[in-house]
C-alpha cells in the first residue's frame, strides 16, 4: 500500500469526464504534448524556420506539456531515417524525467511537487478530496491508475526535422511581376519610389514565394507503466523537503524512458501563396511550416491509435465538431461515438455507441490562414456530421477517427 501514499493528494471523486463551463466551453480529458523542432545550422532560411516554430501552438486537442527546451541544434545537414540522433539528445538531456516532473510541478531547485496539474487535466473534482483520503480504499488506487493510464501515459513528444527546399524557378516569375507593377505605377505616376518600392518587394516574393518546406516528424511516448508509477511515487514523489526522495529522482533520472512509436514526411507541396500579404511575404515561413507539420500530426494520428485525439460533439441536432481539415477529415471518414463511463472504484472507460460520417460539402476548413485564402468552408467554424449508427446522442460526447 505504500505506492499510493501519494493517494492523500490524488484521490478525489472524479466528478465528470465531461465539464460544461458557463462560458459554454467543453472540458474534457486530453492527451498531452511537447513538440520539438531540428535547427540546421548554417542553412538558409534556418533562422526564420526557427522563429516561426516558437509561435506555432501546440494543437488544441492536446494539453500544452511544453518544456523550455523547443530547438535541437545540429550542424548536420539532413539526420539519417534512423532517428539516432534524436534519441541520444532524449538520453543524455533527461527529456523523460523532465515530462514527468512537469506532470508533478516538480520544482527544480528544491524537488517539491504537487498533483495539481493532474487534478485540473484529469477534471477530478476536489471537493469530495476528504471522502476520498479517509477511505484509502480500491477505489482511491482506481482512481490514481485512472490518472496514470488515461493522462500520465497518453503524454507525447514529437519532433519536427524541418529544412528548406529551394523552388526558387517559380518564385522568380512571382518577383518579376511585382517589380514589373512597380515599374508600371512609376511610369503613370512619374515616381521612380514605386520603381524601387516594387524592384524591393519583388526581390522579397521571389525569395518567399517558392518557399516549401520538407519536415520529418518523429512521435514518442513517455512510459508509464506500474513499475514506473510504482518507483516515482514511493521513491521519488514527495510534497515537502525530503533530500532523500529529491536525491533518488536527480540520480535516477535515466530510469525514465520515451518508446519510439513512427514517425511521417510531408514536402509541403500543396502549401500555395495565396492569402500571403506582398507587404510580408515572409508569412509563407509559417504558413509552409505549420501546415506540414499539421498535416504530419493528422497523419500520426491516423496510423497510431494511442495518438488519436478525442473531441467532444457541440451540438446534436445537427450533429457537429470542432474538428476539420487541419486534422484530415474528409467525406470518407468515419467517427465512433464514446460515452464515457465511471466504474465503482472511480476508475474510466469507453464505450462505443455509435457511428457518424461528415456530410459532404459541411466539412470546416480550419488550415492555417484558410481564411486569408478564402477558402471554401474556412467560415463554417465546424464540421457537420450525419448518423452512420447508434442511438440518442448527447452533448459532450467524445468522437473518436476510425479506420
Amino acid at each position: 500500500m505504500k505506492r499510493f501514499i501519494i493517494i492523500q493528494l490524488l484521490a478525489v471523486v472524479f466528478a465528470a469526464q465531461i465539464q460544461a463551463q458557463g462560458d459554454g466551453e467543453i472540458k474534457y480529458r486530453r492527451s498531452s504534448l511537447y513538440s520539438m523542432m531540428i535547427n540546421h545550422e548554417g542553412r538558409e532560411f534556418g533562422d526564420e524556420i526557427k522563429d516561426v516554430f516558437l509561435k506555432i501552438p501546440v494543437p488544441d486537442k492536446y494539453n500544452n506539456h511544453d518544456l523550455s527546451v523547443k530547438v535541437i541544434y545540429t550542424s548536420e545537414k539532413k539526420l539519417d531515417k534512423n532517428h539516432e540522433e534524436i534519441d541520444e539528445f532524449i538520453r543524455n538531456n533527461g527529456i523523460a524525467s523532465r515530462m514527468v516532473g512537469r506532470w508533478f510541478n516538480r520544482d527544480y531547485m528544491t524537488g517539491i511537487c504537487d498533483v495539481e496539474l493532474v487534478k485540473e487535466r484529469g477534471l477530478y473534482n476536489a471537493s469530495e478530496l476528504d471522502k476520498a483520503l479517509a477511505s484509502k480504499t480500491q477505489r482511491g488506487n482506481a482512481l490514481l491508475e485512472d490518472a496514470g493510464e488515461d493522462l500520465i501515459g497518453n503524454t507525447f513528444l514529437i519532433v519536427n526535422d524541418i529544412r528548406y527546399i529551394d523552388r526558387s524557378k517559380g518564385s522568380s516569375v512571382w518577383g518579376g511581376i511585382v517589380k514589373g507593377l512597380g515599374a508600371a505605377a512609376a511610369i503613370y505616376t512619374g515616381e521612380t519610389s514605386y520603381m524601387d518600392l516594387g524592384n524591393s518587394t519583388g526581390d522579397m516574393v521571389a525569395s518567399y514565394k517558392g518557399f516549401k518546406v520538407n519536415i520529418d516528424t518523429y512521435l514518442y511516448q513517455l512510459v508509464w507503466d506500474e513499475e514506473t508509477a510504482t518507483k516515482f511515487y514511493t521513491q521519488y514523489y514527495t510534497d515537502k523537503d525530503n533530500k532523500e526522495k529529491v536525491n533518488a529522482f536527480n540520480n535516477n533520472r535515466k530510469m525514465f524512458k520515451l518508446k519510439y512509436v513512427g514517425s511521417q514526411h510531408s514536402d509541403g507541396s500543396n502549401t500555395s501563396f495565396l492569402g500571403i500579404n506582398l507587404d510580408e511575404p515572409q508569412q509563407m515561413v509559417r504558413k509552409a511550416c505549420q501546415r506540414a507539420i499539421d498535416e504530419n500530426i493528422a497523419s500520426l494520428q491516423k496510423n497510431f491509435d494511442q495518438f488519436k485525439v478525442n473531441t467532444p460533439l457541440i451540438s446534436v441536432s445537427p450533429l457537429k465538431a470542432y474538428i476539420g481539415l487541419k486534422e484530415g477529415v474528409t467525406e470518407k471518414s468515419k467517427f465512433e461515438v464514446l460515452e464515457a463511463e465511471l466504474s465503482k472504484e472511480g476508475k474510466m472507460t469507453y464505450k462505443r455507441v455509435g457511428v457518424i460520417q461528415p456530410k459532404e460539402n459541411l466539412i470546416w476548413d480550419n488550415r492555417y490562414m484558410a481564411s486569408e485564402e478564402q477558402a471554401y468552408g474556412s467560415d463554417f467554424g465546424f464540421t457537420t456530421f450525419r448518423k452512420v449508427s447508434g442511438g440518442d446522442f448527447y452533448l459532450g460526447m467524445l468522437i473518436r477517427e476510425i479506420k
